[in-house]
């Protein structure tokens, strides 16, 4: 064996506590980044099987040809198909049977009175159909449909609900419908489609409650006979199909289906993981960084003598990087055994927390075996790399003190290069924010800025440690003293253990500044642009959603308390080639309850054929009133509009309007997505909304709010993705502080000396405990500031280059509670990281300390 390979395990075995939180940082790095990759495998064939099995008997979906999709939305809308084609079809040679498919939205209500689902997966009510090889639900308990108002649900949704067979409950279609489960239904084997639910009915409730008008279904489903192939299927029945009818294999569909609903859902899943995966990874470089400068610098002495002896240069950097490489091929390995447990474990609590997963065992793809442990491995060796060159160019007579002087501190060259990029980030930045606003652009002047931060640690460390530091001398007198001055001892290792905070506190800062902001903008949007007094509103899902019934809002209209009630339902069309979703509404009654700015034009002349849009998209689109836009509707159909209104804002009323009477003919499932209502004088907020529940208990009973209550529900899911986000980013606050704490139990290791003689002179094993905590905090402090300055910077580059890149104006917000918070518990957890070495120190025995050499 090589003799530095030799000379380096020896080491090794010898100071392998000195590489523990080395070991941590990357196996938790590795750990987190194979476990998102190995979930995402798993669910991705879990989803894939589900489907399959689900649709294996069918061969052929005959369904509209083309889809209109509107900016933000995935998933288009087809046109529906006619029932009657179901004929049609089945006379077509080597067709075995051919059944409609009614779907539309449909929330069941549960046995406690809320809603089940409808926070994203969509829910769905559809016909129930009899052949069941072309049904992807299964009968599991109960029996099929048979009259009007009995439905089967899926097993998951009834659990969900507190429902059972015999139960009588509302379907809101959104008309609310009175239905007895009479079956309960499973999804390929599953008790569900992840969190979607399913309501079975009769195919003459399907008609009535979920299309326009009966004898329209959204596609028809076909089973072959035995030995014709999908694809020759397909051959024969697209000849006798009308124009703008397509048919595909069951198995392109079923393709399909799987990539709307799984693909998407996984794609920002595990996209979401990767970036704290990434954000992980990058904190430990710093780490893994500092611990073998530390050790570099401690072995100055043992390196200079290998080197007299006769050692290389590139002996002393091998020996090094042998270390580096057992620690991180040790800890990426164990990594992946620890990603594969989280897997694991995320795969069993799915189903705890309500999300239904497939049976079948873990997929691990050589993908994720091989991509966490050539990261791990890369992201330790690559921050062992500087400190292994500099250990190779150790003189042999050189540094045979103790330690090697740190002036990285009083660097002219750090801080003019650091200054540099200090000024070229910003430059970048505002004019990504300012000028083009390139979300790009303002990116890469974020990541600059980062790099600035970096770099000009060790020169703003001094200045910020003895700031921080200074009332310490006050209150902890000579203890308080020394920490301050061993933090000032070495500004880069100070920096550097400091930064990895840093890091994770600038990401949660970004993200606090960018939820308060998009907060600020919804409770600035809705204060704005709702004139109202109470909204009534619901989760949608597609075009038109579940959503409200289009009844509810005449009925509210109606009560005496009442001064106008108008509904907001949506559309979808192309707009000379462009899909565009419409608001449709009594047009005169929005002008009255929202605040459309200034209005060019007739709002109330719209009629059949007249259509309102925002000033932006008039600018857009080059139009203005008098001109005339061409529509084209899911049904096929295209008709002239003329634009009769120009409105100035647009944040609840959207960018199109249109009359229901011009909305009526191409309509699918009718709904309104949001009911505002103004009070008549003198009617309090109390007796109006009481009265306004009366009316909205017959319809499905959706929430009442005030405008106050109305913007806080809007805003609400930023809570919970903040709280996501903060769970995700604690273990990257993890490894910092196990940075924090590895770089201080080497110092400990090499102020052995110096503390037995602090000891020996009189300093109390409390005060050496407390020299030891408080330097730790001045680097939590340190890196905890450095990392709200640059968080809250970030945050606003990310606001202003969302307001440039959008159609809707962002507002910027600072919450200084939450940022408050965020700085005690970063000091907080400085003080943690510091209890283990401050508690070694403590330990360390006089005589022998006094006498290490």
């Amino acid at each position: 064996m090589n003799a530095s390979v030799r000379l380096s395990l020896s080491s090794l075995r010898a100071h392998r506590r000195r590489f523990a939180g080395t070991f941590l940082a990357v196996f938790l790095g590795v750990a987190f980044l194979a476990g998102t990759l190995v979930m995402g495998d798993t669910l991705r064939a879990s989803f894939d099987s589900m489907f399959g099995n689900a649709t294996a008997g069918t061969d052929a979906v005959v369904r509209g040809a083309d889809t209109i999709t509107t900016p933000g939305e995935s998933q288009g809308v087809r046109r529906p198909v006619d029932t009657d084609l179901v004929r049609t079809v089945e006379a077509v040679p080597g067709v075995a049977a051919a059944a409609p498919d009614i779907q539309g939205a449909g929330q069941l209500i549960g046995g406690d009175g809320d809603p089940i689902g409808g926070q994203g997966p969509p829910t769905i009510a559809g016909n129930w159909i009899a052949d069941p090889k072309l049904n992807p639900y299964r009968l599991a308990e109960g029996r099929a449909p048979a009259r009007s108002g009995e439905v089967v649900v899926n097993r998951g949704t009834a659990d969900r609900g507190g429902l059972k067979i015999g139960d009588t409950t509302t379907l809101r279609t959104p008309d609310p419908v009175r239905v007895t489960i009479v079956g309960l239904a499973t999804f390929g084997g599953e008790d569900g489609m992840a969190q979607v639910t399913f309501t079975g009915m009769t195919r003459a409730d399907a008609e009535r409650y979920l299309t326009a008008r009966p004898g329209q279904a959204s596609s028809i489903v076909v089973r072959a006979d035995p030995g014709v192939s999908q694809s020759e299927l397909v051959d024969r029945l697209t000849p006798v199909l009308p124009k703008g009818v397509e048919a595909v294999t069951g198995q392109e569909s079923a393709q399909e289906d799987t990539d709307m609903i799984a693909g998407q859902f996984l794609t920002i899943f595990t996209a979401f993981l990767l970036v704290f995966s990434g954000v992980a990874l990058l904190v430990a470089t710093f780490s893994i960084h500092n611990t073998f400068a530390i050790v570099v610098a401690q072995r100055s002495r043992e390196n200079a003598l290998l080197r007299a002896l006769g050692a290389s240069r590139r002996q002393v950097t091998a020996a090094t990087l042998v270390e580096a490489s057992a620690v991180a091929v040790t800890a990426s390995a164990a990594g992946l055994a620890g990603g594969i447990g989280i897997a694991a474990g995320l795969r069993a609590l799915f189903p705890a927390i309500g999300f239904p997963f497939p049976e079948g065992d873990l997929v691990i793809s050589a993908l994720s075996l091989a991509l966490p442990l050539a990261v791990g491995v890369l992201v330790c060796l690559g921050s062992a790399l500087l400190p292994a060159v500099r250990a190779g160019r150790t003189a042999p007579l050189a540094a045979l003190r103790e330690t090697a002087v740190d002036a990285s501190g009083a660097s002219r060259p750090r801080a003019v290069t650091g200054l540099g990029l200090l000024a070229l980030a910003v430059a970048v930045t505002l004019t990504g924010v300012l000028g083009s606003a390139s979300l790009w652009q303002a990116g890469g002047g974020a990541v600059l800025a980062l790099v600035a931060f970096v770099v000009l640690g060790p020169v703003a460390s001094s200045t910020a440690v003895r700031v921080l530091g200074g009332p310490l001398d006050r209150l902890r007198g000579v203890t308080g003293g020394l920490a301050r001055r061993n933090a000032l001892r070495s500004p880069q290792r100070t920096a550097a253990t400091a930064s990895a905070l840093m890091i994770g506190v600038a990401v949660v800062s970004l993200f606090t500044v960018f939820g308060a902001s998009l907060k600020a903008t919804m409770d600035r949007t809705v204060s704005r642009s709702f004139a109202g007094d109470v909204a009534l509103s619901t989760p949608s899902f597609g075009a038109g959603g579940n959503g409200l019934s289009p009844k509810l809002a005449p009925a509210i209209d109606r009560l005496p308390e009442v001064d106008t009630a108008v509904g907001l339902g949506r559309g979808v069309a192309e707009v000379d080639g462009a899909g565009r979703a419409l608001t449709v509404t009594d047009p005169a009654a929005l002008r009255r309850t929202f605040d459309l700015g200034a209005v060019q034009g007739d709002l109330d002349a719209l009629g059949t054929d007249g259509i309102a849009i925002t000033r932006q998209e008039a600018d857009r689109r080059r139009l203005t009133v008098g001109d005339t836009a061409r529509l084209a509707f899911t049904d096929g159909e295209q008709r002239t509009f003329t634009v009769r209104a120009v409105y100035g804002r647009s944040e609840l009323a959207g960018d199109y309007v249109v009359t229901r009477a011009a909305w009526a003919p191409h309509r699918t499932q009718d709904a309104d997505t949001l009911i505002a209502v103004s009070f008549k004088d003198g009617v309090s907020a109390e007796a109006g909304k009481a009265a306004v529940e009366k009316v909205a208990d017959r319809y499905g009973d959706p929430e009442v709010q005030t405008r106050d209550e109305y913007a806080r529900s809007s805003a609400g899911g930023i809570d919970m993705m903040l709280t996501l986000v903060y769970a995700l980013l604690a273990l990257a606050v993890l490894i910092a502080l196990l940075g924090i704490a590895n770089t201080l139990t080497l110092a400990i290791h090499e102020r052995t000396r110096e503390l037995g003689l602090l000891r020996a002179v009189g300093q109390t094993r409390s005060q050496l405990r407390a020299m030891v905590r408080w330097e730790s905090v001045l680097v939590a402090a340190f890196g905890t500031t450095g990392g709200l300055a640059l968080g809250a910077f970030l945050g606003w580059v990310l606001v202003r280059a969302s307001d440039g890149a959008s159609d809707s104006a962002f507002a910027f917000a600072v919450p200084p509670t939450q940022l408050v918070v965020v700085a005690l518990v970063g000091v907080a957890a400085g003080a943690l990281a510091g209890l283990r070495p401050a508690r070694r120190a403590a330990r360390l025995d006089v005589l022998r300390a006094i006498a290490t050499e």
